[in-house]
């Protein structure tokens, strides 16, 4: 082994005082020292560095060291560096020296290196360093393991001697393996080269910590040698070197595949609708269906909770870009359809991304499509459910919904969307596309040649963008492959979109139908950031490629899907070049457009240089092995081609000169252009030397393998491919996706490694996952120093820097999170901190993806006559190469198994799975100047082989083929042990597996071992004489992959296949030591796929030892290839005496076939398994025969032992002898014990037996029985199987699972428990009375009825014992339910947000003090929510007490109750028996359907001997070994009674979009139908009913409870079914016969359901536990087994007389019974179940959900008491009488016809919501001038009404032609309206107002005080109920909006509402309007509001009075002052004269 040593000794002459580091380079492989600390002068590194070397030194070559300054924070800056050529050291392998370094200028600095170099050539003459000399290695051969960083070895020198091979170039990951010195190179090579390793001088090299770690470790004395290692695939396939890369195992497509899924849409109400006087109809589509709501009338708050469900099956891509549309039309009808109010859009994809996949009770808002001004239309409240197959719908619980609703905070949008969204537009610019293929066949262009004479591009494209339901599309581009459209498409839409993705698509346009050519889907996401710093959605102008089918066009093209972007694209179509920006719009600017259609305009065009340079790119590809060739296409000539866009397709690539085009300059003429085509320009015939590209490889015969496969005959000489390509040099995308790719990489294999730690439950899982996020926050540094470069290269687009900027934020932010959390790591949160990771690896995924293309991808095809036959499509990015280590692509310049598939629908199923053809493939993408790189990964040992052409610059010319001149031979031993939980192939349900093996070009295959899914093969399989090319010591770190294929042989036809794996065999060079650590290999499991399913486990081992030769086998060689160079063969020491022996078959029966040696076998101990026989169950037919005699044999290993005989399965098909045991030699390690099977046989006559079914228990683990520790006095310590499982010592225990103890929430009167155990003093029991007083009252209260006043505080009287019955206490559990869920959610916030701010505390270390401050208010925070959770206790009550009406509760579970105890299988377990193939992918769930059956039984193993102590308890029965005191399994009777509560959710039935639900019960033959009880028209039903049925256990026990759809004609339908397993809880420790309550009663609705009282039921399970009977004390206390338990001692009858009794005590007990030691377990309690309806027809998708409950009382008990009655509660008959007294301010509508003043006609117009056509109006107010309006007018309505839930109950007919009624429960609401009466027009809506009945705002006292904002503060005032007040009268506003929408008040009402019951009504009944009885007086108005025609007196006296009163009276007063003047001037002259004379 040759390698190079450098020991760094110190460095001198140094300047300050710091932390110094080195970096010693050689070969371009770096690795880093120590940093020394706080070194002046002199730095001691004293280190040594070694390098194995393949090739040896030649004396050219470089070695480099460079001293930096170390920084923890800053880069660290250089201090010089020394470089020296290595010529002396090649010559005489060793020197020692000291130089000086030079600075960046390259002159000499005074610091000086001191360094000594030994390097050690093949044959080891050179430079003698005993093994580890120098290097310090610890003698510690048990094995360390590094478990942090897999940097961390690297540079530190801790593995010895040339065995390491490569171990010190990279770091050693070895923790997977025990028993594994770090000098030994992994079974899996698990070693990075140093390449690999991120830190680059930003890092100190040696953590302390971690030699702490490691030293722990040894001290911890490692794992037993027989330790698993669990090679899950994920390491097999783990980057292992530098010269292969990981092999992808999953191989079929998964997208394309279509599935099944169901839209399930709640319109619950709408709210707020702009619109006057409306009839809303609610329109939902998604796709292209469409569902319509009914109709409303005349409301603006329609509600209609109509349920609508779409059923689609298609692939998951089309699912979720389907976009779900809301809309509300106003006033459809049959004719007309209708006025758009407005819509909402939303993509699948968006629902089901939420969690749950739903929206419930969400808020859509409503916007206009053709008017973005206008703003928001309104509210539509609804649930959207997304359900896939197998998700089940969590409905949050449906209870009256009393919460106020809250629009902002509820609004339809996923978290984080603001909730206003504004209007943007879309600019989506096409500019052009090139590489179009044929869209029309040749004829036809010849014909058009003939005729027109021109050649013609044969396509005439044009682009077609889909987005948010909408598609805009550019012109047509008439015949051409080149298109230039320079086109953008606007959509408006509202920002952000509910819409991820975009897509665009090329089509052809055809005279008849357009095809699609391509499709590109852009998601939104990527090219977006939501963030603070985020940006708008914005891309390119960048080039997108596009995949699809192969470019021959043919007229029906199968693979047509591929093109609509349906599944992998199978060939390049095309590229496009477009770019995406979005503009947010200012809507309230004048001229914007206001509809949202699609607009297309064109736009200028865009430089050739905005895409980036366009450079060449030269691919390089070399073919080492092809095997695995499918034998259908194997007796052809088969060729493989690559290509890379169209460059190397040379059947169809059509549209070359496009490509030419790049490469002209300006300059050059057409003509240049074409011989460009032939590629032979006179500039690069001087570069290149006449370089045509090879893209196909020779056409060559295969060979045949085996009966399967073929292979071609490569051997030594191996064909190469290459192509030149010109492509926009966008590099650094793929750059940096490399860069995080790989970081993913790395984490996702940690995070594996850290799941198979704790899944194999080895030590130190923490230390792993450390580890991890140390790389990561290393990985994520490298990245942002990386990433920054080259920042301003020709090209970017906008996309580029801001992706960059977040990727930086992002990866900067993922670092700093890594690091804290690495400190946070503690064994016992592992598991929550690897959930946390895998988010980190999602994040880092989805920023790898980079969504601007530049090179397309790179596509293999295998072609066999001329025709493709399958192909593999590798992405470009995976193999471009760069300079720095970093950013190079994982494959590239690597060996990488590439499995060829069927392209399209081909590949689907069967097909998809068997491989057409396995090649080793080397491929290499780089730019043409790199091009001197490209065969540097290939394995070493080769020559090239030239096209022979004369030129000078051969050697620039690449290879036509490799000729390998080393081989070396090698022996390959695959240990096939066993296999388990494989696939079931045959109709028996089992399989008859054997596997084959494939090595290169050799197979074989293990034995057939018939009828099991579990074969022990025990088989070694021995390939001699295996051939591998290359050198000796890069094979040994990178041997090829072995595959594993499992069939099933079949006898008649061809073996099926099962399932592959890969793995890696360990392998031993001849001059190593066959022996530990590495040899023999131990066994590991291998991960079987089948598809993308697991088909089960394969446990093998694989070693490749490599065969030495002798003398007179080189002399045959050297004459097979004196052709060329001498080969390097190693010689041996002596023949293959060297290999270690094989042993001869030792099992004389079993032939030539050799088991596994016994060094790799594993260890074997006796183990006896016990079997509890009890019965079998539901038995199907076989052969259409009956099974009739069944008997069940169980097998492990084996051995095994068979039941007794069932001798009529009919009569009892339970077991007479119910344990037998069986002992059986298992290996000692748990993980590898077999799995053990379980046959299910029927004997028929004739001794013919018959094989009905089988189960294998894969896992046995569970089973182990642990002797019980006797110290302890704890319950959990009790004997318990591993899992949890019990088994019954002394009567049962408890699981260790035991129930999460959050879903169970006390009612308030459970007595609070203290239990003590007896030594402690007294005292302490009495301060616990203090709480006792307040228990003891509480459990009184009902009885007592306080009433307790508080000040100013009104407390809701306590409910009267009369009014309560079982739906009181049912809704108040519900409410509890609730508070409980929402409680947890608040708690669980609040522990994020503690996590939070310790994760900021340790990333600012903030002031203590501060802490402290934040820390208790965070406490604070917690202690309430802790609080809220634990309501219910009676501590709590308090609290509680004043808000909440105090009634007893049960509990309501959201699921099954089985789920929450562990399936009741405490003791007896239930074994599926199955038979029948299993479905594949698409089928998964049929599973169900292959059940024949179920066996009941247990098991229970334990190695040998078992202690004495188990055997010497008292009562001990031998018979029964383990399971003592069970109970026996003889016929028992049982009377089951089943109450059905209601269900909710049903799937609709009828066309109408409801169903007729009724129930059907059955129990064995018994069936009840409950058909005339069905309920019309709901799919969420109160049944309300109890059904009794007798039953006799074990011959009726499965319970079936189904919901059918009632028909008027044909059959019913079935809508959901749901099967309970009533023996499992019969029989079971929780009791679950009958639910035990939270309180005793013997009267009222809280009745005590049980026959037997609490005191007898406590006192029985004392008995049955074996412990001492209870004992009650004074006081309220009762002692059981040491507890003391205390409670209230005193009850009342149904007289009210108080009597003592210990039933409330023993009840305490009871309630409590889990904390009794050792036999205590959670009883069950008084509950109802919800489980979910299935329907076998729509297999995993929920049809409902039914609420319920189970009693069952076994029959020689006393006989319980009738059935609760919990029949739905009948709604109570109400009357509203409401009187309109009077109207103010009403607006004025009309003018007057003689006089044009403004004036109304009022009437007022009343209904209660969903009585529309009950409306009733008052008689018109004519003329009012002033808006007031008399009428003294009353409305009386009548209705039902449910208090409980406040709802109107209405009971009506849906149409004309409906059978029956269909009952409505609609939320009580009044709504008044005032209109103006026309004589001639339709009347005009002035206004409205809706009181919800029970919350409406008081009406004001006067007139005055009524305005607007009693609607618009409608929260904020006191509100009122009419259920509560009776009687109310008051002001109220009448309001509607204007054409602003702003509301606005358009009158006022003064109303009184009377509310009284029917009965009331009765005794006092009064008239409608003014009638009689008790009728009203008339109003007293003004008279003009009679007609005017009728009373023309009147009239003319109103318009004189009223409206000219003043003018008339001016002008009379005017009138008489001019006639008094007149009268004046007259008379004056006269009585002037008069005056004068003196007359």
């Amino acid at each position: 082994m040759m390698s190079l040593m450098v020991h760094l000794k110190s460095v001198a002459n140094l300047r300050g005082k710091g932390d110094r580091i080195a970096k010693v380079t050689f070969r371009g492989l770096s690795f880093y020292s120590h940093v020394a600390a706080n070194c002046e002068e002199v730095a001691h590194f004293n280190e040594t560095f070694r390098w194995p070397i393949a090739s040896s030194l030649d004396g050219g070559e470089m070695l480099e060291v460079q001293v930096y300054n170390y920084s923890k924070v800053f880069t660290n800056r250089l201090v010089g560096t020394f470089c020296m050529v290595l010529q002396k050291v090649a010559e005489e392998g060793q020197l020692e020296l000291t130089d000086t370094l030079l600075d960046d200028n390259n002159t000499s600095i005074n610091t000086s290196v001191t360094i000594e170099i030994r390097y050690q050539s093949m044959d080891g003459t050179v430079g003698m360093w005993r093994n580890g000399e120098l290097l310090d290695v610890p003698d510690d051969r048990d094995g360390v393991f590094s478990f942090e960083t897999e940097s961390l070895l690297s540079g530190q020198s801790h593995g010895s001697g040339a065995s390491a091979g490569r171990s010190l170039q990279g770091s050693i990951a070895t923790f997977r393996k025990a028993a594994r010195g770090v000098s030994s190179v992994m079974k899996l090579g698990k070693i990075k080269s140093s390449k690999d390793d991120p830190r680059k001088g930003d890092e100190p090299a040696v953590l302390d910590m971690v030699d702490l770690d490691r030293r722990a470790m040894r001290l911890a004395g490692m794992l037993e040698p027989d330790a698993i290692s669990l090679a899950s695939v994920t390491a097999v396939t783990t980057n292992i070197s530098n010269k292969r890369s990981k092999p992808d195992i999953k191989m079929e497509p998964s997208s394309g595949r279509p599935v099944d899924y169901q839209i399930n849409v709640t319109i619950v109400e709408a709210r707020q609708l702009i619109g006057l006087n409306m009839d809303p109809v609610v329109c939902v589509e998604i796709g292209e269906e469409k569902k319509y709501t009914s109709m409303k009338e005349s409301t603006n708050c329609p509600y209609y909770n109509e349920y609508f469900v779409f059923d689609f099956h298609v692939p998951p891509d089309v699912m979720f870009d389907k976009i779900i549309k809301l809309s509300v039309i106003h006033s459809k009808n049959l004719l007309r359809s209708g006025t758009l109010v407005g819509t909402f859009k939303m993509d699948v994809g968006t629902v089901y991304s939420q969690p749950e996949h739903q929206f419930y009770h969400k808020w859509a808002i409503l916007s206009d499509p053709d008017d973005i001004t206008a703003g928001c239309k309104g509210y539509l409240k609804c649930d959207i459910a997304v359900v896939g197959k197998g998700d089940n719908i969590k409905t949050p619980h449906k209870a009256n919904e009393t919460d106020e609703d809250d629009i902002e905070g509820n609004l339809l949008l996923p978290e984080g969307f603001p909730a206003e969204r504004q209007w943007a537009r879309f600019y989506v610019k096409i500019h052009r596309a090139e590489g179009l293929p044929k869209m029309n066949t040749n004829i036809m262009a010849n014909v058009k040649k003939a005729l027109i004479g021109e050649n013609r591009d044969l396509v005439d494209p044009y682009v077609q963008v889909h987005f948010s339901g909408q598609r805009g599309k550019t012109s047509v581009q008439k015949s051409s492959y080149e298109p230039i459209w320079n086109e953008q498409v606007i959509f408006t839409e509202l920002f952000p979109p509910l819409c991820k993705r975009m897509k665009v698509q090329i089509r052809d346009s055809d005279k008849v139908n357009d095809v699609a050519i391509g499709t590109h889907f852009i998601d939104l996401r990527k090219i977006s950031n939501d963030g603070d710093k985020g940006f708008l959605p914005t891309l390119g102008p960048a080039w997108v490629n596009m995949y699809g089918s192969t470019r021959q066009y043919t007229l029906m093209d199968e693979h047509q899907d591929l093109n609509d972007g349906l599944g992998e694209g199978v060939s390049f179509r095309a590229r496009l070049l477009l770019s995406i920006a979005v503009e947010i719009l200012d809507t309230t600017s004048p001229e914007i457009i206001s509809s949202t259609d699609v607009q297309v305009e064109s736009v200028s065009n865009i430089s050739e240089s905005a895409t980036g340079k366009m450079e060449e790119f030269f691919l390089f590809g070399a073919f080492l092995e092809a095997t695995m060739i499918d034998r259908k296409i194997g007796d052809k000539s088969t060729t493989f081609e690559i290509t890379i866009g169209n460059y190397g397709n040379q059947i169809d690539g059509t549209s070359k000169p496009s490509l030419s085009k790049k490469k002209k300059k300006d300059g050059e003429s057409e003509e240049e252009e074409n011989e460009l085509i032939q590629n032979s320009s006179d500039e690069e015939a001087e570069e290149e030397g006449d370089l045509v590209s090879v893209s196909s490889t020779p056409l060559m015969r295969p060979v045949i393998t085996d009966r399967n496969y073929f292979h071609l005959p490569y051997f030594e000489k191996k064909p190469c491919v290459y192509i030149r390509s010109w492509w926009q040099d966008q590099r650094r995308r793929f750059y940096n996706s490399n860069i995080m790719d790989k970081i993913a990489d790395k984490l996702e294999e940690g995070l594996n490694d850290v799941q198979e730690i704790i899944k194999t439950e080895k030590a130190f899982p923490e230390r792993r996952l450390r580890g991890v996020l140390e790389e990561l926050s290393i990985g994520c540094s490298r990245f942002v120093n990386l990433a920054n470069k080259d920042i301003n290269q020709a090209g970017r687009t906008k996309l580029d820097r801001e992706r960059l900027k977040s990727c930086m934020r992002e990866m900067d932010n993922m670092g700093q999170q890594a690091k804290q959390m690495r400190t946070q790591v503690k064994k016992n949160i592992v598991k929550e901190k690897l959930k946390l990771v895998q988010n980190f690896l999602q994040r880092l995924r989805f920023l790898a993806d980079e969504p601007q293309h530049s090179i397309p991808d790179v596509f293999v095809w295998m072609m066999s006559n001329n025709k493709r036959i399958a192909y593999a499509r590798i992405p470009s990015k995976d193999i471009l190469y760069s300079v720095m280590d970093e950013e190079t692509g994982k494959d590239c310049g690597k060996v990488k198994a590439v499995f060829l598939k069927l392209p399209g629908k081909k590949g689907f199923g069967q097909a998809g799975w068997t491989v057409q053809a396995k090649l080793e493939l080397y491929l290499w993408l780089g730019l043409n100047k790199h091009k001197k790189e490209f065969l540097s990964g290939l394995p070493n040992g080769f020559e090239e082989v030239k096209v022979a052409k004369a030129g000078p610059s051969l050697h620039s010319t690449p290879p036509v083929s490799l000729v390998y001149d080393m081989k070396q031979v090698f022996q390959l031993r695959a240990h096939m042990y066993q296999a388990r939980s494989l696939f079931a192939a045959d109709n028996s349900g089992l399989s008859d597996p054997f596997a084959r093996v494939f090595f290169s070009t050799h197979s074989q295959v293990t034995e057939i071992l018939s009828e099991t899914l579990c074969p022990t093969w025990d088989q070694l399989l021995v390939f001699d004489n295996v051939e591998l090319f290359g050198e000796a010591s890069e094979l040994r770190d990178d041997p090829p992959i072995i595959v594993v294929e499992i069939y099933d042989q079949d006898t008649v036809g061809k073996a099926e296949f099962i399932g592959r794996t890969f793995a890696k065999p360990t392998i031993k060079m001849c001059d190593e030591h066959y022996g530990p650590p590495r040899f023999p290999p131990q066994l590991e499991y291998y991960q079987i796929y089948r598809g993308n399913c697991t088909a089960g486990e394969l446990l093998a081992a694989f070693e490749l030892l490599q065969i030495p030769f002798d003398g007179e086998e080189i002399r045959r060689a050297l004459i097979a290839v004196h052709n060329f160079a001498v080969p390097q063969i190693k010689i041996g020491q002596g023949g293959t005496a060297d290999l270690p022996p094989l042993e001869g078959p030792t099992d004389s029966e079993r032939g030539p076939i050799v088991p596994v040696p016994l060094g790799i076998r594993p260890v074997l101990s006796r183990y006896r398994i016990e079997v509890l026989f009890w019965g079998l169950r539901d038995l199907k037919r076989i052969n259409l025969a009956q099974v009739d005699r069944p008997r069940v044999d169980i097998e492990c290993a084996g051995r095994g032992v068979q039941s007794a005989l069932i001798q009529n399965y009919k009569k009892n098909p339970n077991f007479s002898t119910l344990v037998k045991w069986f002992e059986v030699d298992l290996p000692e390690n748990e993980l590898l014990h077999p799995p053990l099977n379980i046959r299910v046989v029927d004997c028929r006559a004739f001794g013919r037996n018959t094989l009905v079914g089988s189960h294998a228990v894969t896992c046995l683990r569970r089973f182990i029985y642990c002797a019980p520790d006797k110290s302890s006095n704890n319950w959990g310590s009790a004997a318990k199987l591993m899992n949890g499982y019990m088994v019954l010592t002394n009567g049962g225990t408890q699981p260790r699972f035991s129930p999460s103890v959050s879903s169970r929430t006390f009612s308030h009167s459970t007595g609070d428990i203290i239990v003590n155990l007896e030594p402690e003093p007294a005292v302490r029991k009495m301060d616990t009375f203090v709480k006792l007083d307040a228990i003891e009252e509480e459990s009184d209260k009902e009885k007592k009825k306080k009433k307790k006043k508080k000040k100013g505080v009104e407390e809701e009287e306590e409910p009267d014992e009369s009014l309560l019955d079982w739906w009181s206490k049912y809704f108040a559990s519900i409410e509890t339910l609730k508070e409980t869920l929402r409680a947890q959610e608040e708690a669980q916030a609040e522990a994020e947000e503690r996590e939070d701010l310790e994760i900021a505390i340790e990333a600012a270390d903030i002031k203590s003090d501060d802490l402290v401050r934040k820390g208790s208010r965070t406490k604070d925070k917690f202690k309430k929510s802790s609080k809220d959770k634990r309501k219910g206790h009676a501590l709590d009550g308090a609290e509680i007490r004043t808000t909440k009406a105090k009634v007893d509760e049960l509990l309501v579970y959201n699921k099954e109750l089985e789920t929450e105890y562990g399936n009741f299988e405490d003791w007896l377990h239930t074994f599926n028996l199955y038979r029948g193939k299993a479905g594949d992918d698409d089928e998964h769930a049929q599973d169900d359907d292959r059940i024949v059956g179920r066996f009941k039984g247990s098991l229970c193993m334990y190695k040998l001997p078992l202690s004495e102590e188990i055997t010497r308890d008292a009562g001990f029965d031998p018979n029964m070994g383990m399971f003592q005191s069970i109970p026996h399994n003889d016929p028992i009777n049982v009377l089951v009674r089943v109450y059905v509560v209601r269900a909710t959710d049903l799937h609709p039935a009828d066309i109408n979009g409801k169903a007729d639900p009724y129930i059907v019960i059955k129990l064995g033959k018994t069936e009840v139908k409950d058909k005339e009880n069905y309920i019309s028209k709901q799919l969420n039903p109160v049944f309300g009913k109890s059904f009794d049925i007798e039953a006799t256990f074990p011959m009726k026990s499965m319970l079936t409870v189904s919901v059918y759809d009632w028909d008027l004609v044909g059959t019913d339908d079935l809508i959901g079914e749901t099967k309970i397993d009533l023996e499992n809880r019969f029989y079971s420790k929780y009791r679950a016969t009958c639910g035990i309550s939270s309180s005793y009663s013997v009267h009222g609705y809280n009745v005590w359901r049980d026959p037997l009282k609490p005191s007898q039921i406590l006192a029985k399970l004392c008995k049955e536990g074996k412990i001492d009977p209870p004992q009650y004390g004074p006081g309220g206390k009762v002692k059981v087994a040491k507890r003391i338990f205390i409670g209230p001692t005193v009850m009342e009858d149904e007289n009210g007389l108080k009597k003592q009794t210990e039933e409330h005590l023993a009840l305490t007990v009871l309630n409590h019974w889990e904390e009794v030691p050792r036999v205590g377990c959670r009883l069950v309690p008084e509950h109802v179940e919800t489980r979910p309806l299935l329907n076998p027809d729509k297999p995993g998708i929920e049809q409902g959900r039914i609420e319920m409950w189970v009693d069952m009382f076994p029959m020689d008990m006393p006989a319980p008491g009738p059935a609760i009655d919990i029949s739905p509660r009948k709604p109570k008959s109400f009357e509203l009488r409401v009187i309109i007294w009077n109207t103010d301010d009403v607006i004025l509508e009309d003018d007057a016809f003689l006089t044009g003043e403004k004036m109304s006609d009022i009437y007022v117009r009343g209904w209660l919501k969903g009585q529309q056509e009950d409306r009733q109006d008052t008689d018109v107010h004519y003329h009012s001038l002033t808006g007031e309006g008399n009428f003294n007018w009353r409305f009386v309505f009548p209705f039902d009404y449910l208090m409980a839930e406040e709802k109107i109950v209405i009971s009506k007919k849906e149409s004309m032609f409906s059978w029956d009624e269909t009952e409505y429960k609609i939320p009580p609401r009044l709504t008044l309206q005032v209109w103006d009466a026309d004589h001639f027009s339709a009347d005009d809506f002035l206004g409205a107002i809706e009181l919800d009945l029970n919350r409406f705002p008081r009406g004001a006292k006067t007139s005055k005080q009524c305005s607007i904002d009693m609607i618009r503060n409608e929260q904020a005032l006191p509100a009122i109920s009419i259920f509560k007040q009776k009687r109310v009268k008051g002001w109220w506003p009448f309001v509607a909006r204007d054409e602003n929408d702003e509301m606005e008040l358009t009158g006022k009402v003064e109303a009184e509402l009377h509310l009284v019951t029917a009965e009331e009504a009765e005794k006092s009944p009064v008239g409608l309007g003014r009638n009689e009885p008790d009728p009203l007086e008339k109003p007293n108005r003004p008279d003009t509001t009679f007609l005017w025609f009728l009373s023309p007196l009147k009239a003319i006296r109103y318009l004189v009075c009223n409206r000219y009163k003043w003018l008339i009276i001016k002008i009379v007063s005017a009138l008489l002052l001019l006639v008094m003047l007149g009268l004046f001037l007259y008379s004056m002259p006269g009585y002037l004269v008069k005056k004068l004379l003196g007359a």
